[in-house]
């Protein structure tokens, strides 16, 4: 990982399929909300502790992107960002559930420990490269999600320009874009394998805590 991560930004529902099979809405402007840094861990081939009383924990592979610079209006993704990994971002969907029912917000569900799983970080090679670059994940041995750049409801720059608006963006920032169709449960003992191009780039075993 970079030295430097500061903040964790996530984009909700960014893949048509996706938002389709969990009966949500298509957004019409980036879906944001976020995860503390506690939730960082590594897709280095280790067991990754999970909280095993908290209902059902789902998957979500997406595209993620490191802020190598500070944001200034105009400037262009391909100048903004240094690295990108896969992430996993982990969700505990019953409480996520109850906690849409009650109109509060989704940090219970998204931002537990360990929840924000990331690949070894690889040099973004821009924009146009990478728009149709495949990434998947699988879960034991069988391909359970599969998307490109291209699909995005709401493309990289466009997150970009949102989240400096809205949020403010800088050094050391991270982006997870949204992930494609194909999440599902999670079980004890479950081994995920992220990979871009066919390419392995890190993987984790799942530990349930009792």
């Amino acid at each position: 990982m970079p030295v430097l991560i500061k903040n964790i930004v996530c984009v909700g529902r960014n893949y048509a399929q996706h938002a389709q099979e969990l009966n949500n809405a298509i957004p019409q402007a980036p879906l944001l909300f976020t995860k503390p840094t506690h939730s960082l861990a590594e897709a280095n081939g280790g067991e990754i502790l999970f909280p095993g009383e908290r209902g059902q924990i789902q998957y979500e592979a997406e595209l993620v992107f490191h802020i190598g610079r500070p944001y200034e209006p105009g400037i262009k993704a391909d100048d903004l960002v240094d690295q990108m990994a896969i992430g996993i971002d982990f969700t505990l969907r019953d409480v996520q559930t109850e906690l849409k029912a009650k109109g509060y917000p989704w940090v219970l569900a998204k931002g537990f420990i360990n929840s924000a799983v990331l690949t070894p970080w690889q040099p973004f090679p821009g924009l146009g490269a990478m728009l149709d670059v495949e990434f998947s994940l699988d879960k034991n041995g069988c391909e359970v999600q599969r998307g490109k750049m291209r699909e995005m409801i709401f493309d990289l720059q466009t997150v970009i320009d949102y989240t400096a608006l809205h949020l403010g963006l800088g050094e050391g920032d991270i982006l997870f874009t949204g992930t494609p169709a194909g999440v599902g449960a999670v079980l004890d003992r479950d081994r995920f394998v992220c990979k871009l191009a066919d390419q392995e780039l890190g993987s984790c075993l799942i530990k349930l805590s009792k």
